[in-house]
């Protein structure tokens, strides 16, 4: 993620949601070095299987393959004016949130050979990491010297995403995939219509704004 950060322009909407995942990834080992995750072996697992999903989709787009469809309105849309760097930020997490954590869950229960829930702890852990940034992401992001007027578009826009409505929603996916893993044409179905569904409201929270 840092070489990355290198090579991208500052402005690139890729570079600024790799910016905030860095810093997210960051608080996340520091966590675990400190010892405040119960199991830092599944931490760990779950850290890395988790940040390999969006190398992957990185790496794809690079090799001009198609990325998954949660990815694509990021890529597409990485360069338009009239989308601010709150909406880049906040359409990475979604995608990396509502998509890439469940099949890295599933990934990390394969690694580790256990069940979801005894990932759970550390579930719940990352993702109070991830809400308590989240406030932060938007302030420094956020347009303007304080709070967006009420009538701001991106007020409303991104007033209808919510991480923590998100990470629910992630852990409810990754215990279902699990559960049809002895049905691999339901399980694959399953995860095509999450990935679409995320993508689509990515494309929403890349809608172009007026300045």
């Amino acid at each position: 993620m840092r070489a990355l950060d290198a090579t991208l322009p500052e402005r690139d909407g890729v570079a600024v949601f790799n910016r905030v995942y860095l810093t997210v990834t960051e608080t996340v080992d520091r966590s675990i070095d400190a010892g405040r995750f119960t199991d830092a072996r599944a931490a760990i697992t779950l850290d890395v299987r988790f940040a390999e999903r969006y190398l992957a989709a990185v790496a794809a787009v690079a090799g001009e393959r198609r990325p998954p469809a949660c990815w694509r309105p990021l890529f597409q849309f990485r360069r338009h004016p009239g989308v601010r760097p709150l909406q880049f930020a906040l359409a990475g997490i979604n995608a990396h949130i509502g998509h890439d954590l469940a099949l890295a869950v599933v990934d990390s229960c394969r690694t580790l050979d256990c069940e979801p829930a005894e990932l759970e702890d550390e579930f719940d852990r990352v993702g109070d990491l991830l809400v308590s940034l989240e406030e932060r992401i938007r302030e420094d992001l956020m347009p303007g010297p304080d709070l967006l007027q009420i009538a701001d578009p991106l007020t409303h826009l991104l007033g209808s995403w919510s991480l923590e409505r998100a990470r629910d929603a992630t852990w409810t996916a990754a215990r279902a995939l699990w559960a049809l893993r002895g049905l691999p044409d339901v399980a694959q179905e399953f995860t095509e219509r999450l990935d679409t569904a995320v993508g689509f409201a990515g494309r929403m929270l890349l809608t172009p704004l007026p300045d």
